[in-house]
């Protein structure tokens, strides 16, 4: 029996394993299972490769994305490039293989909605998921800033210096961060909402619940809203067919 699995922390509340239960269950694949690997710290990751047989792929989340690099035989150069994994392939001869399918996921799913006056974008937050839609933007040809609690170097805006004048001139906004993922569905990132308009996009990287306060507020002010649900099952079906089972 193939195994497949998910190596985060606290993700008892897991998207990847309930989609990928449900897409065996639907294409009537028997041979290979999914299941939750939740570590509390990086370095119990190679004893699961060592403990767990027949392991072929994993899926990579928070807050392991950029950690886990140091434990792979070899990156993908498109992941190398980003700083972050989000899914490793298992060779037959037992090689970790990191691959960023992130990207991909958010590409895809923002592409439609793109119009010629979006051209600047903030991105909320600096983990792995933001270091993938800032390559993803790059490749659309978008100008981004990182968005943080603290300034240092990379980084264009602290919440604390974000202007209305600022969220005027970025027309995409984009939640990298985990503030209002369920149960805290209360939580929000820090930025001047009333400077929103319906020539804004934003797109959250979370998917439960489906529209969060991030998004609420932007649709307020007629903003187009994405959530991460689509970004999420195009990254997972790009892993499997990274995996070749």
């Amino acid at each position: 029996m193939n195994k497949l699995g998910l190596l985060g922390k606290n993700i008892s509340y897991s998207f990847s394993r309930v989609y990928f239960k449900k897409k065996f269950e639907d294409e009537k694949i028997t041979h290979t299972i999914y299941e939750n690997f939740d570590i509390e710290t990086i370095n119990i990751f190679p004893s699961v490769i060592k403990n767990t047989s027949n392991l072929k792929g994993l899926n990579v989340t928070i807050p392991y994305k950029e950690v886990v690099i140091p434990y792979l035989d070899k990156v993908n150069k498109k992941a190398k490039e980003i700083g972050a994994v989000n899914t490793i392939k298992i060779t037959k001869k037992g090689k970790l293989i990191g691959y960023n399918t992130d990207y991909y996921g958010f590409k895809k799913t923002i592409e439609p909605f793109l119009k010629p006056h979006h051209q600047n974008a903030l991105i909320l937050g600096t983990g792995g998921a933001s270091k993938a839609i800032a390559y993803s933007l790059k490749k659309l040809g978008i100008s981004y800033q990182y968005v943080s609690r603290k300034q240092s170097e990379g980084i264009g805006f602290t919440y604390d210096s974000l202007t209305e004048n600022d969220i005027k001139n970025h027309q995409i906004i984009i939640n990298c961060t985990p503030l209002g993922t369920f149960p805290n569905i209360d939580d929000c990132p820090n930025i001047p909402y009333q400077s929103i308009t319906n020539h804004h996009i934003l797109f959250d990287l979370i998917y439960n619940p489906s529209e969060t306060k991030f998004l609420k507020l932007g649709k307020q002010n007629n903003a187009t809203i994405i959530n991460g649900l689509n970004m999420l099952k195009l990254q997972a079906e790009k892993a499997w067919s990274i995996w070749g089972l």
